[in-house]
């Protein structure tokens, strides 16, 4: 038998590389040991990429580990906080007592001092606050009250405790001499002054716009202990007549109701007590001023 030569052989594997090149393109490939020969001994490599290695993944920390694990170290300070106000609105007692007493010292509380923290004690400290060049907050911070108790001095007990709800004032000139019903509408209060001394004070309350209290210098005309008005029906306990149907009197309706509501033109008083020994000290002709 004779044998096959290899010339045979090479121009099969030629044609076996024309038909490879042709099913790969242009694409470039490696080349490996695995491969057939090509004609200068070069192996092709396969093309299928081979796939990534698995990476392993250690199981979860358990709630023991994770408390065991170090925290990174906070550089970093925590920003300050707010100083707590030591007084604001709706706050009450004897602090809020001083304060009032306080500022009314400065000319900013017009009224007499409460206890109790509302709109008119927030406006007055909103005004210390705009002197003082602090944010008007309407709250008493520590500095604010710092600053108020060095400009002003330790209220009295009748700073604390003043016998009306707004200061009495300076009296008209007229109160000045002998015995007078002092009665003031800027301040809504009457003061029983002698010899220019002011004896006891209270507040009052006057006619509305329709039926006004009536000013000016007047006299006690007369007195009455239990009078009831016979106009309109009502009482009029420790009655003291100045002017015409008007007079000094104790109101039931203005102890309950305050200033919501307004007299028919007479001075109403709400203490009953002050105003029944204003009652038993006053004579007939006793001097009463009226005055705003």
């Amino acid at each position: 038998m004779k044998r096959s030569s290899g010339r045979g052989t090479a121009p099969a594997v030629a044609a076996v590389l024309v038909v490879a090149a042709l099913a790969v393109g242009c694409r470039p490939v490696t080349v490996t040991r695995t491969g057939a020969p090509d004609s200068k001994g070069v192996h092709l490599a396969p093309t299928t990429q081979a796939p990534p290695p698995l990476r392993s993944h250690a199981p979860p920390a358990t709630p023991a580990e994770r408390a065991a694990a170090p925290r990174p170290h906070r550089t970093g300070h925590p920003a300050p906080r707010a100083a707590r106000p030591v007084m604001a609105a709706g706050a009450r007692g004897a602090q809020v007592r001083e304060l009032q007493a306080r500022l009314t010292q400065l000319g900013l509380f017009d009224r007499g001092p409460t206890g109790y923290y509302a709109a008119v004690t927030a406006t007055a400290v909103r005004a210390f606050q705009k002197q003082q060049g602090l944010p008007r907050t309407g709250n008493v911070q520590p500095a604010l009250w710092s600053a108020l108790r060095a400009r002003t001095h330790q209220p009295s007990r009748a700073d604390l405790y003043p016998a009306t709800s707004r200061p009495v004032g300076t009296p008209d000139p007229r109160c000045l001499t002998g015995r007078v019903i002092c009665i003031s509408k800027r301040s809504n209060t009457l003061a029983w002054v002698v010899d220019g001394r002011i004896v006891s004070a209270m507040d009052v309350r006057f006619g509305s716009q329709y039926t006004p209290t009536r000013e000016g210098t007047f006299a006690i005309t007369f007195k009455s202990r239990r009078h009831v008005s016979t106009l309109y029906h009502t009482a009029m306990p420790y009655a003291m007549f100045f002017s015409g149907g008007q007079a000094v009197h104790y109101s039931a309706d203005f102890a309950a109701r305050g200033y919501t509501g307004a007299s028919h033109g007479c001075v109403n008083v709400r203490d009953k007590a002050k105003v029944a020994a204003l009652f038993d000290a006053v004579r007939k002709g006793t001097k009463v001023v009226v005055y705003h």
